[in-house]
């Protein structure tokens, strides 16, 4: 039937309809949305699990393949970096059922760290890759790359975009049917333990597969050559989306290279574009790779480039950012003189759009758990290293509580580094109230994910710091996915939850407290005695996202005993809580409550001097 999916949706489906047999993947956006679908659209033949971390993914569904099953893991371009360790091995000992690594990239970046691009890592892997346009040609593109993993017996790497995961089209999806049992796990020591000796065989099968690859990629039908005209453009992935746009009624004037498998390079079909073509634009997001796949068959050609090629390295397309139809069509207008189909127009007078930067919640205990710490600490100095989540957002005014975030994890071990390098090392003896504190918080899945090896690292090293966990009983940023920490799976089994406690205390944590953020007294106490205490000390912050429980009733403020301090506003930054403009209000403004985003938390009743919110 025929049916309106997202990029990302049309992915799941695509595996469903490939007969994919187990699914893994961690929580990322943009890419989170496959691993939802196939769990929802599950027609009860596919395992699916939120793995711990995208490693652990990589690795269940290695060893599905190597069982013969079709495997697919989930992740994001930042996960990537943490499936590398498997990704780069797998592919020198090969699978036997096809296995897919979709990995959707962030050009912007729009909510990550980083614009890498996974089409320079695919290469650097040597793992085949392909790349989607668009939600119909994705959904077709993961049943090839299944296809071409089980006949080359390599992992292949399927790269979206965030325009692409979160666009919608109209696909057809064939009936789901259950897949044929695979095969089973056949022991082979020979083809499954990766010794050195295999190594530097499956090293030269590598290499000399690559040209082959590149031959078949040359002759696959997601790669064209469109019109003959005599400008050229290169593109792949939404780029192309965005150049057939630009170009619509004006195909006559170019000739368009679509490049869908990046890795190998179709070297043969790249010729034949470079010699029917005057000139050529390279558009693409984010890295200049079919840009340079290109000059270097240009000069395999040995032919002189002399500024033949345009595109990020000639500085004719940005070198980063998001394209669009209208900066693709303004670029082949400036560069060729050709007309688009893209009319430029700025609307006159046009107000400036309001600035509206990202703020925890109303009522996110994230805010109280913030605010204990920065209000116990007070004056002595201290730092505080953050991390990826909601949390991040404590960096902004008024909190101000987030001096460090470099990667998932990476809070917990460098407060380490901070410390040793500020406080010095060895020793011990060392009052509990000299030098400066290092705090380092981290979220409740942050903490399976990649936070538990940095806290054995901080009690193995005798590390001085005190580590907030942040629990909010769920993952909050990327769409309340379901964590070790919850008690249910991604298949709805119930489990026993893993008690971040417990497993505090059994890495060697001697020192250990829960409080509730809302709780401002309680949650100060627990702040005021670890900054007396020495060595790895932890503070679990429980209490659950506001968006998963019933708010309470809404506070208000009594006007006539705010005597205008602002200190609500001035020192939580709670979105409910504004300053009353009315025509009613005194010559010194007061504050006031939005009663539709308070959520009844009453973290700004407990800072209040008057007592006048209630």
């Amino acid at each position: 039937m025929r049916e309106l999916l997202m990029g990302n949706e049309a992915v799941a489906m695509g595996a469903l309809a490939a007969g994919v047999q187990v699914v893994a993947g961690y929580p990322g956006t943009p890419s989170s949305e496959v691993l939802e679908t196939i769990a929802k659209r599950n027609p009860g033949h596919v395992y699916v699990e939120w793995s711990v971390n995208e490693k652990a993914g990589a690795e269940v569904a290695a060893g599905a393949a190597y069982a013969g099953a079709r495997s697919l893991v989930t992740m994001k371009q930042m996960g990537l970096n943490v499936a590398s360790d498997p990704v780069m091995c797998v592919n020198y000992i090969g699978v036997k059922g096809g296995m897919v690594i979709y990995v959707c990239d962030d050009p912007g970046p729009i909510s990550s760290q980083t614009e890498q691009d996974t089409r320079s890592f695919a290469r650097y892997a040597h793992i085949p890759c392909f790349d989607c346009d668009s939600p119909e040609q994705a959904f077709q593109a993961v049943q090839d790359a299944f296809a071409f993993s089980e006949e080359h017996e390599t992992p292949v790497i399927l790269r979206s975009t965030t325009r692409v995961c979160h666009a919608c089209a109209d696909v057809d999806v064939p009936e789901i049917k259950n897949p044929e049992p695979a095969e089973g796990f056949i022991k082979d020591t020979a083809r499954w333990v990766i010794f050195p000796k295999l190594a530097y065989q499956a090293k030269l099968r590598i290499a000399d597969r690559e040209p082959q690859i590149a031959a078949e990629f040359s002759e696959y039908k997601g790669n064209t050559i469109e019109g003959s005209g005599p400008v050229g453009i290169a593109c792949g992935g939404v780029a192309y989306t965005y150049v057939k746009e630009a170009i619509r009624g004006h195909e006559e004037e170019f000739t368009v290279l679509k490049v869908t498998t990046p890795y190998p390079f179709p070297t043969e079909l790249a010729r034949q574009f470079l010699l029917a073509a005057d000139k050529v634009i390279c558009f693409e997001e984010l890295d200049p790779y079919i840009e340079d796949a290109l000059i270097y068959e240009y000069g395999n050609l040995s032919l002189e480039i002399d500024n033949f090629i345009e595109g990020k390295r000639t500085g004719t397309v940005p070198p980063g950012g998001e394209l669009s139809a209208t900066a693709v069509g303004k670029i082949i207008e400036e560069a060729t003189g050709v007309e688009t189909s893209i009319a430029y127009s700025e609307p006159e007078d046009a107000p400036e759009l309001p600035v509206r930067p990202p703020v925890l919640c109303a009522g996110c205990p994230h805010r109280g758990a913030f605010y204990a710490v920065k209000s116990a600490v007070g004056k002595r100095p201290a730092i505080y290293s953050g991390d990826i989540g909601c949390y991040t957002l404590g960096n902004a005014a008024p909190l101000d509580m987030v001096d460090t975030c470099l990667c998932m994890g990476a809070g917990i071990t460098m407060a380490q580094g901070l410390d040793h390098a500020i406080n010095g090392s060895g020793i011990p003896e060392r009052d509990a109230e000299d030098g400066t504190i290092c705090f380092a918080f981290v979220g409740d899945s942050t903490f399976f994910a990649s936070g538990i090896t940095g806290t054995v690292n901080a009690v193995y090293n005798q590390s001085d710091m005190i580590l907030c966990v942040l629990d909010n009983s769920t993952t909050a940023m990327t769409g309340h996915q379901p964590h070790p920490g919850m008690g249910v799976t991604m298949m709805g089994e119930k489990v026993d939850p893993v008690d971040i406690g417990k497993v505090l205390e059994g890495i060697g944590v001697k020192s250990i407290r829960t409080v509730n953020p809302q709780n401002l007294e309680e949650s100060r106490k627990a702040v005021s005695e670890a900054m007396n205490e020495r060595g790895v000390r932890a503070i679990i912050f429980k209490s659950p996202c506001i968006a998963l429980v019933k708010p309470d009733e809404p506070k208000s403020v009594a006007p006539d005993k705010c005597i205008g301090c602002m200190r609500c506003i001035n020192e939580i930054g709670c979105p409910a809580l504004i300053t009353d403009k009315s025509p009613a209000a005194s010559e010194k403004p007061k504050a006031l409550i939005d009663r539709a985003l308070c959520t009844g938390c009453g973290l700004c009743a407990q800072i209040c001097p008057a007592e006048a919110i209630d």
